[in-house]
């Protein structure tokens, strides 16, 4: 389906579309309150969109060197040119380990290359351990934002997934009650795990090292009870040196959720005594944006989920109705990459008022990538025939005119005889559902200007 179809779904639910809106734009706020207090937050974006344009000018050469330090630190280091060679070398692991317990902390790359469902063909269970991730995962859900993964979903809707999963309470809707059921249902399989995987938020080409940001410390946890820890890194995650990370962790929580910095910034360089630590460096269509001169910058992007928090269209459809493992506007940039006419409909899912772009921590042009992603997909002749003939229509008229003058006296002597219930039928135009038409004008502003500026 496409983007307005899933939209229109989710909209049905008009309270619960008004409360995910409130929901997100109170996170924006407390984005905006954190920026503010900073008073060199605008120089920090800027030279962090500085360090990811230079790395990604280099990306060969600092994938090269990260390899190498990593493997100096004792780190086995794979590459998958694509989600299926990822998800391959992952279960070829479990089964060189023969481990029968694995645990899995956030991470949009696995859920990018759909590494659970693969893992639960091949018989072999995968717990995720983010609280939001596995409320997701027990409901057969997909995250439906990058930072909140269950942001969709209200504390009535987990408790009756506990209930049905956990054996909490019926009705119980107590978050802290929710939460501790959660802890418990947990901890077993932390402790039970012989492998953990684990996403990266920043790789140093530098050091060889890795870098995990959380907030519940379920990383930490399930990276140092295990003897296994595999991290799955996009190649865009990486950073020069060690020097340049202060600068991305001063951003990431601050546009994510309007924190200082996450809870937990865990350093990962080499395996600790009788361990073992894999990293797997995932392309999957990065090097082709990368190869995309207009769209290459959105590979700058840290996954912090602010423009989704800002995004009018985002926060009235939701995650799901974008279809893609990364939703909103950054989202509606990369999705087309992958597939442009499965994900034709995104670039489109936008009012182009350029919030996004306002509040990007490193400044990715992101209205501007998404309205030239509309010329490739016109181009590409991937937009409905309804719209692109309309289109077509359109631009005539408004290229002539007599011919644009002609029909707005046209409609505004019609609609003063058209019924209202015709002009307002909610199949006809889904636009006057919740709006009214204006009084049509006895004049247009061309006529009212020659009639009262006369020609000496």
């Amino acid at each position: 389906m496409s983007h307005p179809k899933r939209a229109e779904v989710f909209t049905r639910d008009a309270e619960r579309t008004t409360w995910h809106d409130d929901t997100l734009w109170f996170v924006r706020q407390k984005r905006d309150k954190a920026v503010y207090a900073v008073p060199e937050f605008q120089e920090l974006r800027e030279l962090a969109s500085q360090i990811k344009t230079h790395t990604l000018s280099r990306l060969a050469d600092y994938l090269e060197q990260f390899e190498a330090q990593a493997k100096a630190n004792g780190v086995h280091v794979h590459w998958a040119a694509n989600a299926e060679e990822h998800n391959a070398i992952v279960l070829d692991i479990i089964r060189q380990e023969k481990a029968s317990s694995i645990v899995k902390s956030k991470s949009m790359l696995t859920e990018e290359c759909h590494l659970n469902p693969y893992l639960l063909r091949h018989g072999v269970e995968i717990v995720d351990t983010d609280l939001g991730e596995r409320i997701v995962q027990l409901r057969q859900e997909s995250p439906s934002h990058l930072v909140l993964p269950a942001i969709h979903l209200k504390k009535e809707d987990v408790g009756a997934t506990f209930f049905k999963h956990l054996g909490t309470a019926e009705g119980e809707v107590d978050p802290q009650v929710l939460t501790e059921a959660a802890r418990q249902h947990l901890r077993a399989r932390f402790l039970a795990a012989e492998i953990a995987i684990s996403g990266v938020n920043f790789a140093i080409a530098e050091t060889g090292s890795i870098v995990v940001c959380t907030n519940e410390g379920n990383a930490d946890l399930a990276v140092n009870l295990a003897r296994v820890h595999i991290a799955s890194m996009g190649i865009e995650k990486l950073i020069p040196r060690l020097s340049d990370l202060s600068v991305f962790t001063r951003l990431l929580a601050r546009s994510a959720t309007g924190q200082p910095a996450t809870t937990y910034t865990s350093h990962f360089s080499r395996p600790a005594a009788g361990k073992e630590m894999h990293v797997i460096l995932v392309d999957n269509g990065r090097t082709q944006q990368l190869g995309r001169p207009d769209f290459r910058a959105s590979l700058k992007c840290i996954r912090c989920g602010a423009c989704m928090n800002t995004c009018p269209v985002y926060r009235r459809s939701g995650g799901h109705s974008y279809d893609f493992t990364v939703p909103g506007p950054i989202g509606a940039i990369l999705s087309p990459n992958i597939d442009m006419r499965q994900h034709a409909s995104l670039p489109f899912a936008s009012t182009l008022c350029g919030s996004c772009t306002d509040v990007c921590p490193v400044k990715i042009d992101i209205h501007t990538q998404l309205y030239k992603w509309r010329q490739v997909i016109a181009a590409a002749d991937e937009i409905p025939a309804s719209k692109k003939w309309s289109m077509r229509l359109l631009s005539r008229v408004l290229a002539r005119p007599g011919m644009y003058e002609l029909g707005g006296k046209f409609a505004r002597t019609s609609l003063r005889f058209v019924p209202h219930a015709l002009t307002h039928a909610p199949g006809y135009n889904p636009w006057a559902i919740a709006r009214e038409l204006p009084e049509p004008p006895p004049q247009s502003f061309r006529e009212w200007f020659k009639q009262t500026n006369p020609k000496p």
